[in-house]
């Protein structure tokens, strides 16, 4: 699932909540609240020895940090099953190849134990590393089996310092399994360097980055998004889209997953009775490095080729996700046993990778599909693009034409009046 940030306008529609099917009877639901497994939430926080500097509040960063945790704590929801992991607590040494190893899991996902937990985070002192891609892949370890949601909290106050594991990198290979977890981020007191690395991580995965220079603008933050993990949970249901129409699957209303190479397309069928409107939208992230300008187009076409409608987008790089819809209304009919047509979705990108970029597995996919009634009105659908607007654009345009008959009177016998005088 596409997580995602992100995003960037036009992803609205996959918040929609839809029930799916895909060529064969499926148990799976799509676009509903996954069952009974609990939230789960790992905050990551750096303890590095950057995290002595004060200059949050009149106070170091590592004390605004503690007591963030500590109102977050006492707020936490009781169903949320909350963890706490470190990187660079542990190791004050010049080694790197050992500080980079330096993360460990301060109190495991589990119920809350609150004072358990507020007495371990008393313990940290500011130490060492900043191993942030080594702490992530820990920390999609730290998380129990489950349908619950997945969240991880970065906090940290500067850019990794372990490379070449490149902490970007590691999101996107998190992002690749399909195992829905959402990181998010949060810089204190950011720079340039480290607003880009924290954004990067956050977006491969759909999560947020924010930028906090305050300690009541971080126990904010983090309340908010452990309370986010305890909203229910949207799971799409994966799809494989077929090279051409006729081999394609057929979808019903629902959230579907999929993954498209660059450049190439996939297809799609759904089945759309008279009197219904098919309402569709794409989106496709680059969880990788793309070369900017780049598109994604998405098509409604006849099981004979015959393009219905079209929707597309263009990005140049300023966004990972990009996304785009259409709407299909199909006539209704006086017959009683009119067949539902079958219409063909086809969906294209014109993202190319980046030099040295490894191109599969294909970029992630996510397609919406709902299908509903139809206007049951002739005045409901829209009249070239303008359907009610119509009466609108004829009131404005007789008023303005009196408006101007009534001004240009006036005009007139104004200057007979300033003449008369």
């Amino acid at each position: 699932m596409i997580t995602r940030k992100r995003l960037a306008a036009g992803v609205c529609a996959l918040l929609a909540a839809l029930t799916a099917g895909i060529a064969f009877p499926v148990a799976a639901v799509a676009g509903e609240p996954t069952g009974g497994g609990a939230p789960q939430v790992d905050l990551v926080l750096d303890v590095s020895g950057s995290m002595r500097t004060a200059d949050i509040d009149g106070g170091t960063r590592m004390a605004a940090a503690k007591r963030a945790f500590n109102e977050v704590l006492d707020a936490t929801p009781e169903e949320v099953q909350l963890g706490i992991r470190t990187l660079g607590a542990n190791y004050p040494g010049d080694d790197r190849k050992t500080g980079c190893k330096d993360t460990a899991q301060l109190y495991p996902v589990s119920t809350l134990d609150r004072t358990e937990a507020k007495t371990a985070v008393a313990t940290l002192s500011p130490t060492g590393w900043t191993p942030i891609g080594p702490a992530l892949l820990k920390a999609a370890g730290d998380f129990a089996a489950g349908d619950g949601s997945k969240r991880i909290v970065l906090i940290t106050d500067g850019e990794d310092t372990c490379a070449p594991l490149d902490p970007c990198e590691v999101a996107r290979e998190i992002s690749a399994k399909g195992v829905g977890l959402t990181i998010d981020t949060l810089g204190l007191v950011p720079n340039t360097k480290m607003s880009k690395q924290l954004s990067c991580i956050a977006e491969a995965t759909g999560g947020t980055y924010t930028s906090v220079e305050h300690t009541d603008e971080l126990t904010e933050k983090v309340n908010q998004l452990v309370v986010r993990a305890a909203d229910p949970v949207v799971t799409p249901v994966a799809t494989e889209g077929a090279d051409a129409c006729a081999t394609a699957p057929t979808l019903k209303s629902g959230l579907y997953t999929d993954r498209e190479e660059f450049g190439r397309q996939r297809w799609y069928r759904v089945d759309v009775e008279p009197g219904q409107e098919l309402r569709t939208s794409v989106s496709v992230a680059a969880d990788r490095a793309v070369n900017p300008s780049y598109g994604v187009l998405l098509r409604a076409v006849t099981v004979h080729g015959r393009e219905i409608v079209r929707g597309e987008a263009g990005g140049n790089g300023r966004t990972d996700v990009i996304s785009t819809g259409l709407r299909y209304p199909k006539a209704d009919s006086d017959a009683e046993d009119a067949p539902a047509e079958t219409v063909c979705l086809q969906v294209t990108n014109s993202f190319s990778a980046g030099a040295g970029v490894k191109t599969t597995p294909g970029l992630p996919l996510e397609l919406t599909v709902d299908v509903v009634d139809g206007p049951s009105k002739a005045s409901d659908v829209a009249s070239f693009g303008l359907g009610r607007g119509w009466w609108l654009l004829g009131t404005l345009i007789l008023a303005g034409f009196v408006a101007g008959l009534l001004w240009g009177w006036l005009s007139r016998w104004r200057v007979a009046v300033w003449r008369t005088n």
